[in-house]
């Protein structure tokens, strides 16, 4: 219950907002009961900003609101972790994180971490926002969406090809080259990985809702 949380002398808790998808910690900011109860009611994250002493809804002049997935408090009811579905970057720089600061000298380079949707999305919106001379995406770029569109053409038709012929490690190969190609047609179009998300998220809502009719 929220009334069992333990508050500072300010009237504040520390809310820790994490992104529900990946997992990512994206800020540190504080509540207190007013934004907390705001926060439940409206499954928006609100905050109370220490700085303009006020209440913030995130997104409020930004765009950037973050539906609430759950609260959590920790084991001595003194700190909440916030996992939410973001809409636009977290931080006010405009970065995905407000944590990107390395002080400890062994943050390693994001392309030596593994791969994510994420992490290929921003690079290829990076070669839209930054041409670079000599990259294949931002020939796509320059071209625009016709091309685009026709290299999504033929790479559905490798992989149409490839699976016909049940041969996996083509049609995984030619998967990928399409998934790339989808993601460039999504950056020029403005569509975010996490909008597909909020769309699959949607249906499978949907679905189990039919489910539970037919099973009720």
């Amino acid at each position: 219950m929220k009334e069992d949380l333990k508050f500072d002398e300010e009237g504040l808790i520390p809310a820790i907002v994490q992104d529900a998808d990946t997992g990512r910690v994206l800020t540190l900011a504080y509540m207190n009961m007013e934004s907390l109860e705001i926060t439940m009611k409206e499954g928006r994250t609100c905050f109370w900003s220490r700085s303009r002493q006020e209440l913030w809804r995130k997104g409020e002049t930004s765009g950037n609101y973050q539906d609430v997935c759950s609260i959590t408090a920790d084991c001595d009811r003194d700190a909440l972790v916030v996992r939410v579905k973001k809409h636009g970057p977290a931080c006010h720089t405009g970065a995905e994180s407000c944590f990107f600061n390395d002080i400890s000298g062994t943050q390693e380079d994001e392309s030596e971490t593994g791969f994510s949707w994420d992490a290929l999305y921003r690079l290829i919106k990076g070669r839209k926002t930054s041409p670079k001379e000599g990259s294949y995406t931002t020939y796509l770029f320059e071209k625009g969406m016709e091309k685009i569109l026709k290299k999504i053409g033929e790479e559905s038709t490798e992989v149409i090809i490839a699976a016909s012929k049940a041969d996996r490690e083509e049609t995984v190969y030619e998967i990928a080259d399409l998934a790339y190609h989808v993601m460039v047609m999504m950056a020029e179009a403005g569509i975010k990985p996490e909008d597909i998300t909020e769309e699959l998220d949607r249906r499978h809502v949907i679905d189990r809702k039919v489910k539970q009719e037919r099973m009720g």
